[in-house]
């Protein structure tokens, strides 16, 4: 089939990027450290309207140094870096565990607003795990205690009766503890704001870690 009989390139190119008035960036304007305007830029994407502004992607790399990636929640970002939890067990775990470095990935399209942040993994206390573990739903819980996440499943009934057993156990112990659930945390070396704009001009501020501070500087788009 030719490109110009291919259904699925016609429907692809048919897409448009920020059909929307995108709003300015001035990166001399730009805090001295990331934290701030990450902070900033979650709450003008909520204000947008973003939709599950708390997700993003979570790059790790397995044994052989081959890349992986999925989408996962954020659970906090403060003075000591980017927060996520799993399951130690789960192939995110083992991957961080030989290979303890990632990146994440943040898209806001309502804003045309990209945030990338790149550095070592470091794993949050027992404590720690057990808090976040807590501090969520019902059914997250339910789905925490379900477990063995990434393993192969034989069947779909398999899932649903473990899936009804959880749920009956999260909603009986709301305290119940899952060993495997473990919280960690991304320390930036590097955190990178996009602001896209309509004539491709693209605004790219990094900041990297110098060792007693933040260096900022631009790239080309």
């Amino acid at each position: 089939m030719s490109d110009a009989q291919n259904p699925f390139l016609d429907l692809l190119h048919a897409q448009r990027v920020w059909d929307i008035e995108l709003p300015a960036f001035d990166p001399a304007t730009a805090p001295s450290a990331p934290l701030p305007l990450f902070h900033a830029w979650f709450a003008e994407a909520v204000a947008a309207g973003q939709a599950e502004p708390h997700t993003m992607t979570l790059a790790t790399a397995d044994a052989e140094g081959l890349p992986d990636v999925r989408t996962l929640m954020l659970h906090d970002a403060d003075a000591r870096g980017w927060h996520f939890a799993t399951h130690a067990t789960s192939a995110k775990g083992r991957e961080l565990a030989a290979r303890p470095y990632a990146a994440l990935g943040f898209y806001w399209p309502a804003q045309g607003r990209q945030v990338r942040v790149r550095g070592p993994v470091t794993v949050c206390s027992p404590a720690e795990s057990s808090a976040d573990l807590h501090a969520r739903s019902t059914g997250a819980l339910a789905s925490a205690l379900v477990g063995r996440q990434s393993e192969v499943l034989g069947s779909t009934g398999e899932l649903d009766r473990a899936s009804d057993a959880a749920w009956q156990r999260a909603q009986e112990e709301p305290d119940a503890e899952v060993a495997s659930w473990t919280r960690y945390v991304v320390e930036p070396r590097e955190v990178e704001f996009f602001q896209g704009d309509a004539r491709r001009r693209h605004v790219r501020l990094r900041y990297r870690q110098d060792g007693t501070g933040w260096e900022r500087e631009l790239l080309w788009p």
